[in-house]
């Protein structure tokens, strides 16, 4: 954050206006916060920029991004994922930064046939590099009403929440030898695409192209995080960011409980876990308690 000191009168009024605009706390307008990047129409604004939908068909997927980028603090959107046979397909709502060894926090959620569940896929890249997957089961059906979907992204840790449950924590582990995302600024990005090669059980369940358009929904977005404007200084004082229960550094004992009860019996994959992939030992992250 900036300094006003210094500053008299209505300059020091407009230096405190232009600080307090860092960190902001909004309901997003669609029109005013994404871009729809591809798809050629199939994705759409409606309802006076609230609400938000991307289709797939066999021809083209859909996607937007927002159109600031950010770093540290809290996202929250609401979907309201394909219904019905959605197998194949895949809706992606994750932040990124760019290059070869961007950062990344994905949510990714991954159809299924008629009344089999969705799988909620995580993954979190560091300087390029993920393979950091958890999956879950959700515990409600995600196709019949709008839920919220968050990201808190701090310098201690990020938080994967559902309708404010967190599901899942990756700390910061630099301690180790752990690299954190924490120095570059992210976009956030959305995206429903065909990926039947691998995502409804490994790639043997494909796409019903009958059953196209499939659409998603989007709605209630909202930011309470620092506007990257070009310099770290400027997202600094991460504190300045308040997300509610959750604007301590860690998570308080109600936190924790529901934390364990979401991983005890809707975790069906964990890349801590994984012997078979890691012969020679977990990743050091998974030896660091959360």
């Amino acid at each position: 954050m900036g300094s006003c000191s210094g500053v008299v009168s209505m300059a020091f009024m407009a230096c405190l206006v232009m600080n307090s605009l860092v960190f902001v706390a909004y309901a997003g307008d669609f029109y005013q916060d994404f871009d729809l990047t591809w798809g050629d129409r199939r994705g759409k604004i409606f309802n006076g920029g609230k609400l938000l939908s991307l289709s797939l068909d066999s021809v083209s997927g859909s996607g937007f991004q927002s159109k600031q980028e950010y770093l540290f603090g809290r996202i929250d959107m609401q979907l309201k994922l394909v219904a019905g046979n959605s197998a194949g397909t895949v809706t992606a709502y994750y932040l990124s930064s760019q290059g070869p060894t961007h950062d990344e926090i994905d949510f990714e959620f991954l159809g299924n046939l008629s009344g089999d569940p969705y799988i909620l896929h995580t993954n979190v890249f560091t300087q390029g590099k993920g393979n950091r997957e958890q999956q879950f089961y959700l515990w409600f059906d995600p196709t019949r009403n709008f839920h919220t979907y968050s990201i808190i992204w701090k310098p201690q840790h990020i938080i994967f929440l559902v309708d404010n449950i967190p599901i899942r924590v990756f700390k910061n582990a630099e301690a180790i030898g752990v690299p954190f995302p924490k120095s570059q600024p992210m976009r956030i990005y959305s995206s429903l695409w065909n990926a039947d090669d691998w995502a409804t059980r490994g790639g043997l369940v494909k796409t019903d192209w009958t059953k196209a358009p499939f659409t998603a929904y989007y709605r209630n977005f909202n930011a309470n995080a620092c506007v990257w404007s070009g310099t770290s200084s400027s997202c600094a004082n991460t504190n300045s960011v308040s997300d509610g229960a959750w604007e301590t550094n860690e998570l308080d004992a109600p936190g924790r409980r529901r934390l364990r009860w979401v991983q005890k019996y809707f975790m069906i994959y964990n890349y801590c876990t994984d012997l078979k992939r890691f012969p020679q030992g977990v990743p050091a992250e998974c030896k660091h308690r959360f």
